[in-house]
Parts: C-alpha cells; structure tokens; sequence
C-alpha cells in the first residue's frame, strides 16, 4: 500500500502544488529566500503536511473497516501485521511532520534555507529535493562521516 510518505516523504514534496500558478520556481539569480522563495517554500511544506495528514486519515480509517470484517483467525493475523506496518509508517511520518514543522519556525524566524553548522545558503536544488534540509551538502556530509566514526568507537 503506497502512502503519503512513500508518495511524499521521498519524492516530489507536493512540487506541483507549492508552484504559485504561474510556473515559478525558485532562481539561483534571485536575492537567497527572498519573499517569493519564502512563499514557494512555505507552501510545499504545508502541501507536504497536508498530504502526509490527510493520508494518515484515510489509511487508518481503511484499516479499522477492514479489520472489522476479519472472521478467519489468518485474516486477523494478517490485518494485525498490516496495523503494525501502518503504526510504524505513523511514527515515521508523525517525525516527518515534526521536521516540517521546524522547518515552518525556521521560515518564520528568518533562518529557513541556512545551514545550522555553517550558516551558509543551502543550494535551491537540495531545499527543492529536501526542503526539510538543515545543513549543506558537505555540512551533512561531514556530519554523517562523524556519526558513523562515533558508532564504531
């Protein structure tokens, strides 16, 4: 069953719905998150969350009807391991959201589309892929690089 998140959480990011109309799309040769920018940022990712929510809803109410029809014990067995996929797929998205709505406070404080480690503009191209993003390409990188040196001591 393909959700918002395999729909979303991976993907276009609501592309069409955050363009405003007219085809625009945020330009390396515009001033770095100038209103405009903001406006296309804000609305991918409050369509983003939008059809993470409205997904969650209808999967879930999916889910509960046909768990009601479930007579045959290997049919409860499987819809049990259907709302245990589903359940985890939530708390993924429930944290996906979280990182949303950061990023929302990050764009009402000024700070959305800034590296948190170097304080340099994230390219357009990595907030068009990831508007989530926190850190630059190589800030990410370099993080990840110092995780992974962390986990093997």
């Amino acid at each position: 069953m393909a959700t918002a998140y395999d729909r979303t959480g991976q993907g276009d990011h609501g592309r069409e719905a955050a363009n405003d109309g007219n085809g625009y799309r945020p330009r390396p040769d515009e001033p770095f998150m100038c209103e405009r920018q903001q406006e296309y940022f804000r609305a991918k990712l409050l369509d983003w969350k939008e059809a993470i929510l409205r997904e969650a809803q209808g999967t879930l109410s999916q889910l509960q009807v046909d768990s009601l029809r479930e007579a045959d014990l290997n049919d409860r067995a499987s819809s049990e391991t259907d709302w245990s996929i589903e359940l985890r797929t939530r708390d993924r998205q429930r944290k996906l959201i979280a990182k949303i709505d950061a990023a929302l406070r990050r764009l009402d404080e000024g700070e959305y589309g800034y590296c948190e480690v170097t304080g340099e503009p994230i390219s357009l191209g990595r907030l068009e892929a990831r508007p989530i993003a926190t850190m630059t390409v190589e800030a990410q990188e370099r993080h990840e690089r110092q995780e992974k040196v962390s986990r093997e001591d």
